[in-house]
C-alpha cells in the first residue's frame, strides 16, 4: 500500500481535528507487522509501522526487506498504513528508507545545536518532499532506558519558541517534542509530563505533534495529551515500541528481543506472539488512541 505525503497529511488532520491519534507501532522485527496490521483491520483504525536504524542495525535488517514485508502484510489492507522510518541520525540511511518505499521518515537532530539540527533536517525536508515522502524532526531530546532508539538517557525538554522557529525554518511535517515521557520501561506508574509545555508549543504551532514514549502511559495521560484542549489538537501520532517487545519476550521465554536468527526457532510460538500483541494493539487502538473505526476519517 503506497501512502503519499498528502495522504498522510490528511489522515493527521483527521486526527488533530477528531480527538484521536495514530499510533505508530514498532514491531522491532518482520514477524509481528503482521500482527500490527491485523490489529488495524480489525479495528478499522488507520496505523503507522516503524522501524528505527539501530533496530535496523540490531536485526541485520536492511530498510528493503522491512518494506518488502510490510507490502506482503497490506495487500489486502483496507485501511490506511503507513510505513515509517523511526529515529534515525544520519542522512544516507534516510535515503535508503526512501529508496526502499518508506511513506515517511524520522531525522532526528535533537542531541545537535540548534543551528546543526535546523540545517540537517532542512536537508531531509527538501530530499524527501521532492519524493513525495512526510518527514518528522524532533527538538528536545526524549531520553530514557531504551538504547535501541536513543543510545542514551539524557532528557531536555522543548522549549514552545524554538518549536516554533523550528517548524517554520525547516518545513518538518510532524513534531516529536519532549515534555516528560521517555523510551523503555517507566520507573514510575504515571510519568510526570508538562501539560502546560505541551499547551503552549500547541499554541504556537499548527504541526501535528508526535509523542514518543507512548509504552506503559495511563490512559488518563495519553486521553489528556490526545485532547490538550476543547477535546482535540494535542497529540496526533503516538510512538509505542517497548510495550510489543515486553509481550514478545514474555511469550518466547527470553530476557531480550531476539535477533535475526532466534526468530526462526519455534513458529508455533511465534503465531501465539503474533496474536498476543495484535490483542495488545487492537486494545490501544480502542481504549487508548481512539482511533478505531476512524480509518476513513469518520
Amino acid at each position: 500500500m503506497k501512502m503519499t505525503r498528502s495522504e498522510i497529511l490528511e489522515q493527521l488532520a483527521k486526527a488533530q481535528h477528531g480527538g484521536y491519534a495514530l499510533g505508530s507501532f514498532s514491531p522491532r522485527n518482520t514477524v509481528l507487522i503482521g500482527a500490527v496490521v491485523r490489529a488495524a483491520q480489525a479495528t478499522k483504525s488507520p496505523v503507522m509501522v516503524q522501524i528505527s536504524s539501530n533496530e535496523m542495525r540490531w536485526f541485520e535488517l536492511e530498510p528493503q526487506a522491512f518494506a518488502e514485508q510490510l507490502r506482503k502484510d497490506t495487500a489486502d489492507a483496507e485501511v490506511p498504513v503507513i510505513l515509517h522510518l523511526d529515529h534515525t541520525y544520519d542522512f544516507e540511511t534516510v535515503k535508503r528508507a526512501i529508496g526502499a518505499g518508506f511513506h515517511s521518515v524520522m531525522i532526528d537532530g535533537s542531541k545537535l545545536p540548534f543551528e546543526e539540527n535546523v540545517a540537517l533536517t532542512c536537508q531531509v525536508v527538501q530530499y524527501a518532499h521532492e519524493r513525495n515522502v512526510a518527514v518528522e524532526g524532533e527538538l528536545g531530546n526524549i531520553g530514557g532506558a531504551d538504547k535501541l532508539e536513543t543510545g542514551g538517557d539524557e532528557l531536555l525538554y522543548t522549549v514552545p519558541e524554538q518549536a516554533a522557529e523550528f517548524v517554520r525554518r525547516t518545513g518538518c511535517d510532524t513534531l516529536a517534542v519532549s515534555v516528560g515521557t521517555a523510551h523503555g520501561v517507566y520507573p514510575t506508574k504515571n510519568p510526570s509530563i508538562d501539560f502546560e509545555r505541551l499547551a503552549n508549543i500547541r499554541d504556537l504551532i499548527d504541526t501535528p505533534l508526535v509523542l514518543h514514549g507512548g509504552s506503559g502511559l495511563p490512559m488518563e495521560t495519553v486521553r489528556r495529551a490526545i485532547c490538550l484542549k476543547d477535546g482535540k489538537g494535542g497529540i496526533v501520532k503516538l510512538n509505542i515500541a517497548t510495550d510489543l517487545e515486553l509481550i514478545f519476550q514474555k511469550v518466547m521465554g527470553v530476557t531480550r528481543m531476539p535477533n535475526r536468527d532466534t526468530l526462526q526457532l519455534d513458529s508455533d510460538l511465534l503465531r501465539q506472539a503474533a496474536d498476543q500483541v495484535q490483542a495488545f494493539v487492537q486494545g490501544r487502538m480502542r481504549d487508548f488512541l481512539y482511533s478505531a473505526g476512524k480509518a476513513n476519517g469518520a
